[in-house]
C-alpha cells in the first residue's frame, strides 16, 4: 500500500510547547510539494510520548485535513498501555488516516507473547491497516522475527518498520513473513541497502529536511538502481548521522528551525540542541544544499 520515502514528521511547537498548527500545515504543504510519498503524523519523531491524548488526536486530524487526500497519512498510535493504543488508533481511524503505525510498548518490557497479544488486540479492536514498529534502542524491547511472523497472520497487520539498523534482521524477517508483508526501514543510514534488498521504503527522519532528495534516493533504490541510489545517498550520509547527535527529534527540529520551516519549540524533557553541536550540524545542512 505504501512505498518510498515516508517522512516521520516532527510536531512544530511554539515557545511554550503548544502545538503550532500553522507551522504544521505548512510542513504538510512542503512535503506534498517536494514529493514525499507518505506522512507519518505523531510518530515518535513527532514527540508522541509527551503529547496528551487530545493533542495527539488533534495533530492527526490537522495533518489529514491539510493533506486533503493528496498524500497518504499514517498515524503513529502506539502506546505502552494496550487500552491507550486502541483509543489512539480509533481516533486516527475516525480522522481518516490511511493506516496506523504502532511502536512496541516501551519501558514495561513485555515478553514476546505480550507483544503478540498487545498488537493482536489493537488490530482486532480497530479495522484499519496497521504497521508494527520495532525500535529496541528506544523501547528496551525487541520484537523478534518469530513474533512478527505470528502477527503477519492477522489480516490488517500489513507490515513492520524495522529500526534495528541490522541488515541481517531483514533476511530473518522476510524468510518468515513472505513477500506480501511490507518491511520498511526505520534507520536512514542503512535504508538504501535495505530497499535494495527488497524493503518497501524508508520511514525517515532525514526526509524532514531533505524530502526531495530522500524521495529520489528511495525511488532509485526501489527500482534496483544501485548506482543512482548510491550517488544520491552519499551526500545525505552526513545528515543521516548528524540528525542523531542527540536524541531524536532534538537535532531535526533544530535543523528545521535553522531552515526557517518551524519555530524553536520543543517539549520538555527534550531540550534544544546543545550549542557546541549546532555549527557542525549547520555545516552538514549547508553541504547538502539545504541552507
Amino acid at each position: 500500500m505504501f512505498q518510498g520515502s515516508l517522512v516521520a514528521l516532527v510536531t512544530p511547537m511554539a515557545d511554550d510547547g503548544a502545538v503550532d498548527s500553522k507551522a504544521l500545515a505548512a510542513l504538510v504543504e512542503f512535503h506534498v510539494e517536494k514529493g514525499t510519498d507518505a506522512i507519518i503524523a505523531v510518530g515518535t519523531t513527532g514527540e508522541s510520548a509527551t503529547l496528551s491524548e487530545s493533542e495527539h488526536c488533534q495533530v492527526i486530524r490537522e495533518v489529514v485535513n491539510q493533506a486533503r487526500g493528496r498524500i497518504p497519512v499514517i498515524a503513529g498510535t502506539g502506546a505502552n498501555a494496550t487500552s491507550e493504543a486502541i483509543a489512539l488508533t480509533r481516533c486516527a481511524r475516525e480522522a481518516g488516516v490511511d493506516a496506523c503505525l504502532l511502536v512496541t510498548p516501551y519501558y514495561n518490557k513485555p515478553t514476546q507473547e505480550g507483544l503478540y497479544l498487545h498488537h493482536r488486540a489493537v488490530a482486532e479492536a480497530v479495522d484499519i491497516p496497521q504497521i508494527l514498529y520495532n525500535v529496541p534502542g528506544r523501547t528496551a524491547v525487541d520484537m523478534l522475527p518469530e513474533t512478527v511472523a505470528r502477527l503477519a497472520q492477522v489480516a490488517n497487520i500489513i507490515g513492520i518498520k524495522d529500526a534495528t539498523g541490522d541488515l541481517a534482521r531483514y533476511h530473518a524477517t522476510r524468510a518468515v513473513v513472505g513477500e506480501d508483508f511490507a518491511i520498511f526501514s526505520g534507520d536512514d543510514a542503512t535504508a538504501m541497502e535495505l530497499m535494495l534488498l527488497g524493503a518497501q521504503g524508508d520511514i525517515s527522519v532525514t526526509a524532514n529536511v531533505a524530502p526531495a532528495q530522500m524521495h529520489a534516493m528511495c525511488a532509485a533504490a526501489l527500482a534496483g538502481d544501485r548506482e543512482t541510489a548510491e550517488r544520491l545517498n552519499t551526500p545525505l550520509m552526513p545528515l543521516h548521522e548528524g540528525l542523531f547527535v542527540e536524541a531524536n527529534p532534538i537535532p531535526v527540529k533544530w535543523a528545521l528551525h535553522e531552515m526557517g520551516l518551524i519555530g524553536p519549540g520543543i517539549r520538555l524533557p527534550l531540550t534544544p540542541l546543545s550549542e557546541p553541536l549546532r555549527a557542525p550540524l549547520r555545516a552538514r545542512l549547508h553541504d547538502a544544499g539545504l541552507l
